[in-house]
């Protein structure tokens, strides 16, 4: 599992980088403004911070999105309990004859 986690936070991590680098090389943190119209109250360095995390945040979701999908039938369906505990809704392993 420890595995996984690092398969979605590294590469999410160097991208959300990229895309600060990217980002803050066209946009200067001082012209940013709400919604509304009202400027940001913050220091240029707290934008940058708060950018990256958002950034690391949606790269990471992307990544989540690429790990679940990439998941084969047998992970997806196999049920995690022992055949005592296991509910009704939970399938028995169905195992392959020599054919």
């Amino acid at each position: 599992m420890a595995q996984r986690w690092m398969w979605i936070a590294w590469p999410a991590f160097l991208v959300a980088g990229l895309i600060e680098m990217l980002v803050f090389a066209f946009v200067d943190p001082r012209d940013l403004h709400w919604l509304g119209g009202g400027a940001i109250e913050l220091s240029p360095m707290a934008i940058y911070t708060l950018a990256f995390f958002l950034f690391w945040a949606a790269t990471m979701l992307s990544s989540m999105l690429t790990t679940l999908l990439a998941r084969s039938p047998f992970e997806v369906n196999r049920c995690p309990l022992t055949a005592d505990q296991r509910p009704p809704a939970c399938p028995r392993p169905q195992h392959r004859s020599a054919s």
